[in-house]
């Protein structure tokens, strides 16, 4: 409906009156968030509709990529540069022979089985540990700390070249051993290369000498592990290992005189299995303080049993003997007296001894509960007074134990030093045991083919890669936001759309135009907008068997579409061609069409039903207007019961009698939702006509509207769409109602009566600036309506 407080006025032509700014808009647009019947799935792919989709959204799609862009870039400067070199190893398939029993056995070796054994014992621990031990990767830093491969300080790194020097002090020899085993096992690959005997052996590491060397390395160790199988091998791995048994020996006794001088002079006793004598007596001290917690809650209970008066039936209590029989006995007493009740009276000599005896007995039974209940409780005091010993005792064995850990800290530097000596003494003289001189005689069972080289540049990170992958998934990511846009969309954006969902004939397109040329469009004649109000004329005259309706009915679903507009250049269009048009305002809520024309509404429809006009002035209540062959109704005074006046019989008289003397009969009736008068006047009129405003109503609000006028009995010839930017490049019209642009034709750009906006900032004279307030002004409008048909 039009805004009564609309303050800008154009005046009509021929008079003063002036007509609302909102002559088309009627106000707010209601935009809903809801989610999209996305009805066009059904039609399958289309190249087409991609490409609009594609251009709609281009800015979304541009961001993305752009995200996508710097995202590749940021990944790989946070991935850590890695070299990768490669080693070419032949494996020669051995013919050895074995001295075995004076007799010569040949090998039977199978090439696959050769080559695949090869390949595991290069990728094996005991290889790896070999290339340890002879690079000394155990005692280089940048090797066992390597920087992260994928951490947001590789940025900082790589920019500034700053990073956090690791230190190895804090790690023992075994650890960094086991370290660098594993960073060997788990950059190294050996591959066999297809139909050859040479094996790949491949190494990446963050330093290009590291790759280089170790792959190297490996190929070396490899053979010289072979070649330590032989006796002459042998006997050299077994002199040096003494040599070195015997440093290490040396190292291990100094080592450990120093740990027992410095405990002997701190006063630190250690127990046998390593533990402090402190930390021995704490354990123990804590065993023994849960076991008293354990027995005093016990003897708690028991406590708490006797406080609520149930001592008797305790167990230690029920297992006394002495009181077991007392009980027995004043059972038996207590039977033969209430036996003797039935014949002898209680004040009878032989009932009063048996009442004395019971009375006694039960003083006996009650004192030994009663002792029995005291030691229980004397049991519980002792658990509490042993509890408190003991936290007593404990606090101050921690105490001792803090300084205890204080001198203990250069202990456990020299037990780890005297730990370390006694590993390495263990495991060479394990080595040196399991040397032996070897019987079997073999030849060279491999050989390096092409020694690795220092690589000159990285192989990873690949930026090309890296933003190729991103660019991909910021592209999903959009399409998959594109998509969830168009799913909540819930408004109709297209006539397409209309048809499908609603099941209605499009009978007219009725372009969007700016605010401030819409009072001009209407005006002029030859704007897109009158020419498309011609057009749904044309297209109402073909609705039916016999032309347009001789009374039609114009309603919206919801306010703010466009349907008093649409009812007064109706009226005018039809009546262009000779025919008598007359208007009525139906709506008798807030009515409109008087200001549209610049007539008061003093008397109207409403007096009419009421029978509250004279009938001298009853032909005054149908008024000419400026515009030829057009006669108004207007609704008239507001009643307070518009829904009982417009269902009344008289109402379809009044309908009836108005459809003999015009030749069409154009009715504006409230929105459909929420109200019922449209429903009603739709069973009055042959035909109704339903608009509905493009991205302002939901899909849902129309379906219901249609619902409840098909329910009323109306017939319904078809839909105009209100406010279709026709300009706007959208597949969903531009692919099949871009033909719209022919309302243009011919035309001017309209001058006259309107504010340019020059007092405005520039950013106000943007359309996608005024689209965006409109839209702000819409929700805003469209939140409040809500809100006050639920309160």
């Amino acid at each position: 409906m039009l805004d009564r407080n609309r303050q800008h006025q154009i005046a009509g032509p021929g008079h003063g009156q002036a007509l609302s700014a909102d002559l088309y808009y009627d106000g707010a647009q209601n935009y809903s968030p809801y989610g999209r019947d996305y009805a066009e799935q059904d039609e399958g792919f289309n190249p087409l509709k991609l490409l609009f989709y594609a251009v709609q959204y281009r800015w979304l799609i541009v961001m993305m990529a752009a995200a996508g862009l710097v995202a590749g870039i940021v990944v790989t400067m946070m991935q850590t540069p890695k070299y990768r070199a490669t080693a070419q190893l032949e494996v020669l398939v051995p013919s050895a022979k074995v001295f075995k029993d004076i007799e010569v056995v040949s090998e039977a070796s199978d090439d696959y089985l050769v080559f695949e054994t090869a390949r595991e014992k290069l990728k094996s621990r005991a290889l790896a540990q070999r290339v340890v031990f002879q690079l000394g990767l155990s005692e280089k830093p940048d090797f066992l700390f390597p920087t992260p491969d994928f951490s947001l300080s590789n940025i900082f790194y790589r920019a500034f070249g700053i990073s956090k020097s690791p230190s190895i002090e804090e790690t023992t020899p075994e650890e960094r051993e086991a370290i660098a085993i594993g960073r060997i096992r788990g950059d190294l690959t050996v591959n066999l290369v297809p139909n050859t005997s040479l094996l790949s052996i491949t190494f990446a590491d963050q330093k290009p000498k590291y790759a280089s060397d170790i792959a190297n390395q490996v190929a070396q160790s490899f053979i010289d592990q072979r070649l330590d199988q032989t006796s002459e091998t042998s006997d050299l791995a077994r002199q040096f290992i003494q040599e070195q048994v015997l440093q290490v020996k040396q190292k291990l006794q100094k080592s450990e005189e120093e740990l027992v001088a410095y405990a002997k002079d701190t006063g630190i006793t250690i127990t046998g299995d390593e533990k402090s004598l402190i930390g021995s007596n704490i354990e123990a001290l804590n065993t023994a303080l849960a076991t008293a917690i354990q027995e005093r809650l016990d003897a708690g209970r028991v406590v708490e049993q006797i406080d609520k008066g149930r001592g008797a039936s305790l167990g230690p209590v029920l297992e006394s003997e002495g009181l077991q029989k007392l009980s027995d006995k004043l059972a038996d007493l207590t039977s033969q007296y209430q036996q003797k009740l039935g014949i002898l009276k209680p004040g009878f000599p032989e009932m009063q001894q048996l009442q004395s005896q019971i009375k006694e007995l039960q003083r006996l039974y009650n004192n030994g509960v009663l002792t029995i209940t005291d030691s229980l409780r004397q049991k519980y005091q002792e658990a509490q007074n042993k509890e408190a010993d003991l936290t007593s005792k404990l606090a101050e064995m921690e105490m001792q134990q803090v300084i205890f850990n204080d001198k203990n800290i250069k202990y456990t530097i020299l037990k780890r030093e005297v730990d370390s000596n006694r590993s390495q003494y263990d495991s060479l003289i394990a080595k040196l045991n399991e040397v032996g001189v070897s019987s079997e005689l073999k030849s060279q069972s491999a050989a390096i083919v092409d020694f690795a080289t220092q690589p000159g540049s990285p192989y990873s990170p690949r930026l090309t890669i890296n933003i190729a992958i991103a660019l991909f998934l910021f592209i999903a990511l959009s399409a998959s936001i594109i998509y969830i846009i168009e799913l909540l969309n819930n408004t109709f954006t297209n006539p397409e759309q209309v048809e499908k969902e609603l099941g209605l004939a499009m009978l007219g397109i009725l372009p969007l135009v700016d605010d401030r040329e819409l009072i001009a469009s209407i005006a002029d004649q030859k704007s897109g907008l009158s020419e498309a109000y011609r057009s749904l004329r044309t297209s109402l005259q073909f609705s039916g068997a016999e032309g347009a309706p001789r009374s039609l009915l114009v309603t919206s679903s919801e306010p703010s579409e466009g349907k008093s507009t649409t009812s007064f250049k109706l009226g005018q269009d039809f009546a262009a061609l000779g025919a008598r048009v007359l208007i009525v305002d139906g709506d008798l809520r807030k009515p409109n069409l008087h200001r549209l024309f610049g007539l008061d509404n003093t008397i109207g429809l409403s007096n009419l039903l009421t029978n509250t006009v004279r009938k001298e002035d009853l032909a005054s209540i149908f008024r000419a207007t400026k515009y030829p062959n057009v006669t108004v109704l207007t609704s008239g005074t507001i009643p307070p019961n518009p829904a009982d006046l417009l269902s009344s019989p008289k109402m379809a008289l009044i309908i009836t009698n108005l459809g003999k003397r015009f030749d069409l009969v154009i009715i504006d009736a409230p929105p459909i939702v929420g109200l019922s008068d449209a429903p009603i006047l739709s069973r009055l009129a042959e035909g109704t006509l339903m608009v509905i405003s493009t991205n302002q109503v939901t899909r849902k609000s129309a379906k219901t509207a249609l619902k409840r006028l098909r329910a009323a009995g109306a017939n319904v010839v078809g839909a105009a769409m209100s406010k279709f930017a026709v300009n706007k490049f959208d597949y969903n019209y531009a692919y099949k109602y871009m033909n719209y642009q022919y309302y243009d034709y011919g035309t001017q750009k309209i001058e006259g009566k309107v504010d340019d906006g020059a007092d405005q900032p520039a950013y106000a004279k943007s359309p996608a600036f005024r689209r965006l307030v409109r839209r702000i002004r819409a929700s805003v409008g469209g939140f409040v309506d809500r809100a006050k048909s639920i309160s």
